[in-house]
């Protein structure tokens, strides 16, 4: 088993619970944290294993930027979905999703939400 992770990587994207955030969008912060199934992606240095971390970060680029959603853990958890599917030797997927500027009535450094998908 091997753990990938990516750590912080920034989009602009328009979800949220209000409208006004969906329609000026805002800065989200996500960490994602890949395990795969086996030892063959550490065993084998080539590179037609499909587990890339950049490919990986294309896929949280494109759901952040381009879909919409209401609910942080519900964009979370689509872009856990769509890895496991897109990298059959993952076994785990866990996404946090953050955004610093939460509509709270109170001092707050940021919200966090974490979603972990297993394979089937």
């Amino acid at each position: 088993m091997a753990k990938i992770r990516l750590v912080n990587m920034m989009f602009y994207g328009f979800h949220g619970t209000y409208e006004y955030e969906r329609e000026l969008g805002q800065k989200f912060y996500f960490d994602v944290e890949a395990v795969t199934k086996d030892d063959s992606v550490v065993e084998d240095d080539e590179t037609n294993d499909g587990v890339h971390s950049t490919s990986i970060y294309a896929v949280v680029k494109e759901n952040v930027e381009n879909k919409r959603f209401h609910h942080m853990r519900a964009l979370a958890g689509h872009i856990a979905d769509v890895i496991l599917a897109d990298f059959t030797s993952l076994a785990e997927v866990t996404v946090k999703a953050r955004k610093a500027n939460a509509t709270l009535t109170g001092p707050i450094d940021y919200i966090e939400v974490e979603v972990t998908r297993k394979a089937k």
